[in-house]
């Protein structure tokens, strides 16, 4: 039986041991195992309750339980024992290594990740389109939506013509996404809604809007809506980004980036995960873009 898409996380019944309420100190390793048992490469991340973060980077952005804590594009695994023997050890949160993952026929894992419940439904629905029941993991703020697409497509995290109309994100080949059984620094259990349904292969409407290059203006749509939850404080350098041209975009987020941290350590409000965003609409690599803001915060002082 699947969940009502709009009931809140408190409010969803339990499936299975994986769909608890409650804490539990095995429920990684539950999830691990259900994971690498379905064809998914496990490897561990950080846990928010170790007193310090398990991530492999330097400084930890404050998301807990999100880092890799190995090299997770090699680093994953499918040895059920090696999986006991790595969530056994201590608390680490599982985490999938989406580009690791091959279906059947060798299709690719795509994961749609919505910000809320429900709101890959809605894009649906403005398509004219029914969203197709697939394996689903809910998450703190929605869930991730898990699908196969075919291994023709170089499908990335860029979302193409849903820029500024999807509420969420999408995973797909150097990627990876939080795990079923991994515990939200908010105290929320990723849980799996049925863990009897596998994934679908991802509707056409879908993976033509991923492949389809917005149009300039669509892309600056998203964050100049000033009814933008993160657009308020910071819509002045996002939208400097967005203006970006190709030979001066790295250039102008370093700037910006330079700004944001210089009001983070007045107090104001941190851009940081706002000019990412931009970034890749802009047309950086994230990659680049998260390296570059992060050597502006390094410049200033600022925790990045």
């Amino acid at each position: 039986m699947s969940a009502n898409t709009n009931a809140p996380a408190e409010a969803r019944a339990p499936h299975d041991p994986l769909a608890r309420e409650s804490r539990s100190s095995v429920a990684p390793l539950d999830g691990a195992l259900w994971l690498v048992r379905h064809g998914f490469p496990v490897f561990p991340c950080d846990h928010p309750e170790l007193k310090r973060c398990a991530g492999l980077h330097k400084t930890c952005d404050g998301s807990r339980g999100k880092h890799p804590a190995v090299a997770f594009t090699r680093g994953w695994t499918l040895d059920e024992r090696k999986v006991h023997e790595t969530f056994s050890r201590g608390l680490r949160n599982p985490a999938v290594a989406v580009g690791a993952c091959s279906g059947p026929e060798g299709w690719r894992l795509l994961v749609v990740d919505s910000d809320r419940p429900g709101a890959i439904e809605d894009v649906a629905g403005a398509h004219g389109e029914q969203w197709p029941a697939t394996m689903r993991v809910w998450t703190a703020k929605g869930h991730h939506d898990y699908l196969w697409a075919p291994p023709t497509l170089k499908l990335g995290n860029g979302l193409g013509t849903l820029q500024g109309r999807f509420d969420g994100d999408v995973r797909a080949g150097n990627a990876y996404v939080i795990g079923p059984g991994a515990l939200h620094a908010s105290g929320v259990l990723y849980e799996l809604d049925d863990p009897e349904r596998p994934p679908v292969v991802a509707p056409g409407w879908l993976l033509d809007a991923l492949v389809t290059k917005p149009t300039f203006a669509a892309r600056r749509t998203h964050w100049r809506d000033a009814s933008h939850p993160a657009s308020r404080g910071v819509r002045g350098l996002v939208t400097f980004v967005l203006d970006s041209r190709p030979g001066d975009r790295n250039n102008r987020l370093f700037w910006a980036a330079c700004r944001a941290a210089e009001d983070a350590q007045d107090g104001r409000e941190d851009a940081r995960d706002a000019l990412l965003d931009a970034a890749v609409q802009a047309g950086l690599d994230e990659r680049e873009a998260s390296a570059t803001i992060r050597s502006a915060y390094n410049r200033t002082g600022a925790t990045a």
